[in-house]
């Protein structure tokens, strides 16, 4: 049977009716409290023909919340928020899983509750910056997480994954890139620890493997997602050498029969990512980044990719899986309109029927 973008496909327990997978993006339409919001149902609802949706990045608790208006799990409320989103999904026929984003140190006092210590595996401070009510911020130099503090913000996250199974999530992704708390543990110039949760190779993936450990208790390993970028350089993310911490990584994690691998392809690694991936990994693999229609097909055809996620192209396109398919134009994205709230290019794209 010919596999195409859409064709169906199992990863792990999540039956996709095609390959086409709506990235996770953040848009900055939660509320300042972290509650999901009615337009945020409407624009994901629109979105469901795709075989799986991934939600933007959810904080797990309220340590772990870094950017503007961005929605959380970290109590009953923002949890119960999110029912109305999940159900939008589901009755129009789709497949949802939440993305869980613990920022670490990629915060700042002004996006969140004042008095929460910003974290991450050692105090250096990013060089980066970040957008807040009163414009872009610098960052500031974080408190390195205590040894006896790392099992806590570990049990946050099972917290959380429970608290989106119970309200009818179909799984659940880890977001392990883009230099967020993860990442910041895997890569060499944000995690100098002299614990077990630093140095070398091992010690550096112990957290995210404890981690997935403690999620897969939780949701199971086949309703469980791991989006990973190799080189991956976004927030002052730096390895000095990903080859060899993704090597690890990647067998430890084959015990673990996670539902896929997602991968972003753009990263400064001179190796060819989804091969070096296939070539370790026993899991489902998702690409990410730049694709459009005739690529994204050729990486299915070539056994690089089981599935492939788009994102803009669904920003602007919520119908894109029926016009991929009938080769319809699409739209064009609004960039201004990305972050600023509101309805306008969010809900607001047209349909191929409009």
């Amino acid at each position: 049977m010919s596999q195409d973008l859409f064709s169906p496909v199992q990863l792990g327990e999540l039956s996709l009716n095609n390959r086409m997978v709506m990235a996770p993006m953040t848009r900055a339409r939660a509320t300042r409290d972290g509650f999901a919001t009615d337009i945020m149902a409407k624009h994901y609802a629109q979105r469901a023909s795709a075989g799986l949706v991934v939600t933007e990045g959810v904080y797990p608790s309220e340590q772990g919340k870094g950017y503007f208006n961005t929605p959380g799990i970290a109590n009953d409320a923002q949890a119960s928020s999110w029912q109305k989103v999940v159900e939008g999904v589901h009755q129009q026929d789709g497949k949802m899983v939440m993305q869980l984003m613990h920022c670490g140190r990629i915060a700042h006092p002004l996006n969140r509750k004042a008095d929460l210590a910003i974290v991450a595996p050692s105090a250096i401070k990013p060089k980066a910056s970040l957008f807040t009510h009163e414009g872009m911020k610098a960052l500031l130099k974080p408190q390195a997480l205590l040894t006896s503090e790392i099992q806590t913000v570990i049990d946050e996250y099972s917290l959380a994954a429970k608290s989106a199974m119970a309200i009818g999530f179909d799984g659940i992704e880890l977001h392990c890139t883009s230099g967020y708390l993860p990442a910041q543990f895997l890569a060499s110039n944000s995690n100098q620890r002299s614990d077990s949760y630093g140095g070398s190779t091992q010690c550096r993936c112990r957290f995210v493997l404890e981690l997935i450990e403690a999620l897969v208790g939780v949701v199971g390993s086949g309703r469980l997602g791991l989006r990973i970028g190799i080189g991956n350089t976004y927030n002052d993310h730096h390895d000095d050498n990903p080859a060899k911490t993704y090597q690890y990584l990647l067998k430890e994690i084959n015990f673990f029969p996670l539902a896929y691998i997602h991968a972003l392809v753009n990263g400064d690694f001179d190796g060819d990512t989804p091969a070096f991936i296939r070539n370790l990994s026993s899991h489902p693999i998702m690409l990410n980044d730049g694709y459009n229609k005739e690529s994204a097909n050729a990486a299915i055809k070539q056994g690089n990719a089981d599935a492939v996620s788009f994102g803009r192209a669904f920003i602007a396109n919520p119908d894109l899986v029926e016009r991929f398919l009938d080769d319809f134009p699409l739209n064009v994205l609004n960039d201004k309109t990305l972050y600023q709230g509101g309805e306008k290019g969010y809900i607001d794209y047209p349909l191929i029927n409009d």
